[in-house]
């Protein structure tokens, strides 16, 4: 087991929740191998909040993609869903181009960028993907996939102007 791990970075960083307010903080990523997915995701550069060893069978990692008030966690004794059976999970990038370039000078095998046949968000899979960013790389258009070693899968969306009100 690994060694009890907390950072501290950035804390008091971020906004309490104000009365009212629901904001999305930790979602729980099941897999099937606790050191094996903790070396995938900090080898995307994410942050390690904390590895916790808390008692035989329970272990809780987490881990912050860089720019992201929302967190996974994963580990022993966290999920009883089957290892790999989270779809759809979706982080926002500026630059669709760069960030392929970013993962996969990582090692990471991603898909080539896509856009939905609709022109807007995706179909479920890989139904109405067509190749190549989405027309004049509109905003929410654009997308790549990968997935960790389980088969989680993840979706990158480029969006430089957001929707007013975002």
């Amino acid at each position: 087991m690994s060694d009890v791990q907390a950072s501290s970075e950035g804390a008091g960083g971020s906004a309490p929740v104000r009365p009212g307010e629901m904001k999305l903080e930790v979602v729980v990523v099941p897999v099937s191998d606790v050191d094996r997915a903790k070396r995938f995701y900090e080898s995307l550069g994410w942050r390690l909040d904390a590895d916790l060893a808390v008692e035989d069978g329970y272990r809780v990692v987490q881990l912050t993609p860089p720019g992201s008030a929302c967190s996974i966690i994963f580990g022993d004794g966290v999920s009883s869903a089957p290892p790999g059976s989270t779809q759809g999970l979706q982080l926002s990038v500026y630059d669709i181009d760069a960030a392929r370039a970013d993962l996969t000078g990582r090692g990471i095998d991603v898909s080539e960028t896509f856009h939905d046949a609709t022109g807007i968000f995706h179909h479920a899979g890989e139904a109405g993907r067509v190749s190549g960013p989405a027309p004049d790389h509109a905003d929410y258009g654009s997308f790549l996939a990968f997935s960790d070693p389980d088969g989680n899968g993840w979706l990158l969306q480029e969006i430089k102007t957001r929707l007013p009100g975002r």
